[in-house]
């Protein structure tokens, strides 16, 4: 009797190991042609001579999946891909966005566009997100800062459906004062924090003893004197 029971024991677990492989090959298989399929799409799209995806390709990306090339939601599909230049994606950097939001067809990451809307904003992925948007404009080896004229088409494409009000006064500000030519991460950075905590527009909690970047104080300055 004990040896029968240790059988069935054994044989159970045969079975059970047979159940696991078969699963097991069954989702490899399933996620190689996935990444089969993911890898045919990237190559729909990539310069053939230089093996990425160029701004060219982008622009005929961004047509099939019905969304502008300045849209946000591209920065957005960027940033979920984690691309390092801008206007180009390398095929380590599309397989890793596009196996992140489950899409081996235009269709489907047509669909998951919404869904990386709410992911980016997520307080805990949106101050990533935002740092990101500003390294990504940096195209130029060794390049530390952003000129004005493009820090405010940024504000207004990564910020401005959260903080319209102040994000427009900012850019209004930043257009008309001569003091600044380019903006540097601190001061990118700054922008966000000034928008997320300080209340506005009075201004109350606001203190330049703070470590605030010197735009800002320069901003609040310029904004109590518009006010009076």
């Amino acid at each position: 009797m004990k040896m029968r029971r240790s059988v069935s024991r054994k044989t159970g677990q045969t079975n059970s190991t047979d159940a696991t492989d078969l699963f097991r090959s069954a989702s490899s298989k399933a996620s190689s042609k996935e990444m089969e399929r993911i890898d045919n799409l990237f190559y729909s799209y990539a310069n053939k001579s230089s093996g990425m995806i160029d701004p060219e390709g982008i622009e005929s990306l961004c047509s099939d999946i019905e969304v502008s090339h300045t849209d946000v939601r591209i920065l957005m599909l960027a940033w979920k891909m984690k691309a390092e230049k801008q206007g180009y994606f390398t095929l380590e950097e599309w397989r890793r966005g596009l196996k992140a939001l489950r899409a081996d067809t235009v269709n489907k990451l047509k669909k998951a566009l919404p869904d990386l809307e709410k992911e980016v904003k997520r307080p805990t992925n949106f101050q990533d997100f935002y740092a990101f948007a500003f390294r990504y404009c940096l195209t130029e080896e060794k390049q530390k800062s952003v000129d004005i004229e493009s820090v405010c088409e940024l504000l207004g494409l990564v910020l401005g459906s959260q903080y319209r009000a102040q994000v427009d006064y900012l850019i209004e500000y930043l257009k008309i004062q001569s003091d600044y030519k380019v903006i540097n991460m601190d001061q990118w950075m700054g922008f966000y924090r000034f928008c997320n905590e300080i209340s506005f527009p009075d201004f109350n909690n606001y203190d330049p003893n703070l470590a605030w970047p010197l735009v800002l104080d320069n901003f609040v300055e310029w904004m109590k004197a518009k006010q009076t």
